[in-house]
């Protein structure tokens, strides 16, 4: 079984899917992470992150594995890395690039024949996994998605600034030319604007079983 959530940045789709997942038996799998790896690799090998064709070598000779929950590249873990300023700057930029994006995908789907998972990221319904079992689109309004992330480390991080970035990302994702973020007709549509992540959880899992939500 897939279950595939998209989303913009700050709805909550990586705490939500974790506990979806620990509830229904699902493997988690976070999309963006290989694409923060992509740029990892990039960054830490001094490459150009703004040239698409070192953005593909980058992409092509990484080795992804996923073990015990854990984001390895290259044969070492990673999880722990992929959430620096610059791999923040850089990751969305590089996932435009569409081979990049075409070798992700065949390493997501490489990863994932043999396993019961739930995924999310911005094209999980769309391109992904368009026959997924299950699909969910999260959604917020801006100035909510930026109040959370500046909630989570207030005395560095300016409001103001962090609306702009998160205003600036939609673009950047909504306009992506392969792979951009868009609700998929048959996803069921969520706005967690005004809910807990324990009542995203509850919609989500009851939709699932097919309980009414």
């Amino acid at each position: 079984m897939i279950v595939a959530i998209d989303g913009p940045a700050g709805v909550g789709k990586s705490s939500i899917a974790k506990m979806v997942g620990q509830q229904l038996g699902l493997y988690y799998l976070n999309s963006g992470n290989f694409y923060r790896g992509v740029t990892y690799r990039i960054l830490h090998n001094n490459m150009d992150p703004s040239n698409p064709e070192q953005c593909v070598k980058a992409a092509r000779e990484a080795v992804f594995e996923v073990r015990d929950g854990h984001f390895y590249l290259d044969g070492e873990d990673v999880e722990a890395e992929l959430h620096t300023p610059a791999i923040d700057l850089w990751s969305s930029k590089v996932s435009v690039n569409p081979e990049v994006r075409a070798i992700v995908n065949e390493n997501i789907h490489a990863l994932t024949q043999k396993l019961d998972i739930i995924c999310e990221g911005r094209d999980m319904t769309t391109v992904v996994f368009p026959n997924a079992e299950h699909k969910f689109f999260f959604d917020a309004k801006p100035e909510i998605r930026a109040q959370r992330r500046f909630d989570q480390n207030p005395k560095a991080m300016e409001y103001d600034k962090v609306l702009a970035e998160i205003i600036e990302r939609d673009a950047i994702d909504r306009n992506k030319p392969v792979g951009g973020l868009k609700i998929a007709p048959d996803a069921q549509y969520i706005d967690t604007s005004y809910l807990t992540i324990k009542q995203v959880c509850e919609k989500v899992v009851k939709a699932i079983k097919g309980e009414n939500a």
